[in-house]
């Protein structure tokens, strides 16, 4: 009875809305009322919500897409109103390095070499600027080539060349791309110089008009220098120094998790609560886009998945639409309320303004289960439902309507409902009540500008071609890389080999011929991979160039286990040559599990051609079409991609590359 009177109540006040919770009666409910007043002055300017595209090689996949899938991808991250419509583009900075799952090339592999079309970033960056012509830019290095260093794995004790190469980055964008790069970030989660720092802005003031210098936490003298700060994987936290600077704070790296609904929970809880608890005005999530190799390390750790260019096949994960609740209905520069932003069920709020007078509050719910990112540790705390009534004052006061999106995560049901319009609600005496259940988000806006858009549905998922073939031969080609192959160490990029007149004028070639400084525990051999990481049967040809005299090498690999920040463990089969004329099969990049080995006859500076047939437990090679070496006993792993690589840092080159695999 005592359920029937409160509801009868609650319609005749006319102004709470949404659902009461199934099955809770609203006498079990907590009540709390918030006030959203700007009257007394605005909190913290909003900076945007973002991704990152790098660190490493997360992006890979993506440019090999077919259209119209390709732009249906780009616009679901980048277009606004339409999807995630984000805010910042934080890309990295190529290094030749290891940068977590993959390697990214850099514009200078060398002191006395610049290109700047190298990669996939700029290309990535101006599809994100056609799209938003307002979107902020980033780079960023995780890692650097070899000469920055001067033999040394680190990138300071020259600050004004790494000044120098960084700031030659920032002015190529420009010249080539007409891209303008609006911050500039140090080394990824790696110590700081502040001589470089103050390097960096010297050179800067001379050369640029529209970067600024970021830095990590802990910066004192440096203020003149420094724009923002910022913090990878807060936890919802800053620190009470960063507070003191009075400087920008900002997640300049966070989320990192699987992008099923778990995923989903995480960013909704950290988009608020990052400001909530630690007044971050932007976050930024690692990674864009899931395009890359899923068995590599953080493996589907984006806000979307596209990792079938083969197919056309991808896929629109929660975040996106959890981003959306957000983007769509603020913009850098807005400012936040000043607010406490905590709920009393649990959960959080933040409350937007523009100064003319249009409002938007994004309300989550998530419970901890349902929204532990993959770090850090995610303390306890309870969530329950509830009903808010927020009082609007000051210029807010006489907002009548305001617009309802809402997304419901499917825990227990299985079904999601994400980022769906709902009847507006309405305020009655400047305030409105809600029933929120857990893991939910609301947004409520005085805009109108919000859309789902939706582009037909792609075509449906396809493993790998079981038959793939390449034989390089492109004169112009729109990426420096071939399609599908996913560096992991050194750099293979297309060559036009002028000294070659016959067959091997276009090929693949390793370019990277002195370690870089890493982020990473790079390889100490190059490697990169392709196909299917299930295959279990396999036989892999390629044409084969040692350009290293004595002491040169290459190999062609398959079953390959490992990549990304984990490559020095790499196992498979590894069918190598060298050039003082002998080879060797090994079960490991590394070269040390030796399962057989001999004379083989192979030169450098010349063409041969290798075959690797691995068949159950046994496999065997070719060399030139006739048997080098057979019945090889292999038993680990049991499948895994395809690969070729050279046996160090040196140049090499690879030809008519072709796989059948089962």
């Amino acid at each position: 009875m005592g359920c029937a009177v409160l509801l009868w109540c609650w319609l005749l006040l006319g102004c709470s809305w949404g659902p009461r919770p199934p099955g809770v009666c609203a006498a079990a409910l907590s009540t709390a009322t918030y006030v959203l007043d700007d009257a007394g002055g605005l909190g913290r300017q909003f900076d945007g919500i973002g991704a990152v595209s790098g660190g490493g090689a997360t992006s890979r996949l993506l440019v090999n897409y077919q259209e119209p899938y390709r732009s249906q991808i780009l616009d679901y991250l980048f277009k606004p109103n339409f999807g995630a419509s984000l805010h910042i583009l934080k890309v990295e900075i190529g290094g030749d390095g290891q940068s977590t799952d993959g390697t990214e090339p850099s514009h200078m592999h060398y002191e006395n070499d610049e290109n700047y079309f190298r990669g996939y970033e700029w290309w990535l960056m101006k599809e994100a600027k056609k799209r938003n012509p307002k979107i902020k830019l980033i780079g960023l290095p995780w890692t650097f080539p070899a000469w920055i260093g001067k033999g040394e794995n680190w990138p300071y004790d020259y600050p004004d060349v790494t000044a120098y190469y960084v700031v030659s980055w920032i002015l190529g964008a420009k010249r080539y791309h007409d891209l303008d790069i609006d911050y500039i970030g140090i080394w990824n989660e790696r110590a700081f110089s502040s001589k470089y720092i103050k390097n960096s802005a010297g050179i800067g003031s001379h050369l640029l008009t529209i970067s600024q210098v970021v830095a990590i936490r802990k910066v004192s003298v440096l203020t003149v220098c420094v724009h923002w700060m910022r913090a990878h994987y807060p936890g919802t936290k800053t620190v009470p120094n960063a507070l003191l600077t009075k400087k920008k704070l900002w997640s300049s790296e966070d989320y990192s998790t699987f992008n099923d609904e778990v995923g989903a929970g995480c960013w909704a809880r950290i988009l608020n609560q990052n400001y909530v608890n630690g007044n971050m005005t932007s976050t930024i999530a690692w990674n864009l886009v899931a395009s890359y190799y899923e068995e590599l390390p953080f493996g589907r750790c984006g806000l979307m998945t596209a990792k079938e260019p083969w197919s056309g096949h991808y896929k629109v994960e929660a975040p996106i639409w959890i981003t959306a609740h957000t983007t769509q209905f603020t913009q850098p520069g807005w400012s936040y309320l000043q607010v406490d932003g905590q709920l009393e069920g649990g959960g959080s709020f933040v409350a937007l303004t523009d100064g003319l007078g249009n409002l938007t509050i994004i309300i989550e719910t998530m419970t901890h289960n349902h929204s532990q990112c993959i770090r850090p540790l995610l303390p306890h705390f309870s969530v329950t439902p509830q009903k808010a009534t927020f009082y609007l004052r000051g210029s807010f006061y006489m907002v009548q309507t305001l617009q309802v999106w809402h997304s419901r995560l499917g825990f227990e049901s299985g079904n999601s409902s994400l980022f769906q319009q709902l009847h507006p609600v309405k305020a009655w005496k400047g305030s409105f009540s809600l029933y929120l259940n857990v893991d939910e988000v609301y947004t409520l806006t005085t805009l109108k500008t919000g859309q789902k858009c939706g582009c037909p549905e792609p075509p449906p998922p396809q493993p790998f071609p079981s038959n793939y073939k390449d034989d390089f031969n492109i004169r112009n080609p729109p990426f420096s890389e071939a399609p599908n192959f996913a560096d992991q160490t050194g750099v293979f990029e297309y060559f036009i080999n002028s000294s070659d007149p016959g067959d091997h004028v276009f090929t693949l070639r390793q370019v990277v011929v002195q370690r870089p400084i890493t982020w990473a525990s790079d390889a100490d051999q190059t490697i990169s991979l392709i196909g299917n990481f299930q295959w279990v049967n396999m036989t892999v040809t390629c044409d084969i160039y040692i350009e290293k005299q004595r002491d040169g090498g290459v190999f062609i690999a398959g079953r390959v286990d490992n990549g990304g920040i984990y490559v020095r463990r790499t196992k498979g089969v590894f069918f190598w040559v060298f050039a003082d004329g002998t080879y060797r099969v090994t079960g490991d990049l590394a070269g040390e599990e030796i399962l057989m080995k001999g004379l083989s006859g192979v030169r450098d500076n010349a063409w041969h051609t290798l075959t690797l047939n691995i068949q159950g437990t046994s496999a065997s090679g070719l060399l030139n079409g006739y048997p080098l070496w057979e019945n090889v006993t292999v038993s680990k792993p049991s499948n895994g991609w395809a690969a070729i690589g050279t046996r160090s840092f040196e140049f090499a080159q690879f030809d008519n590359f072709h796989v059948e695999a089962s």
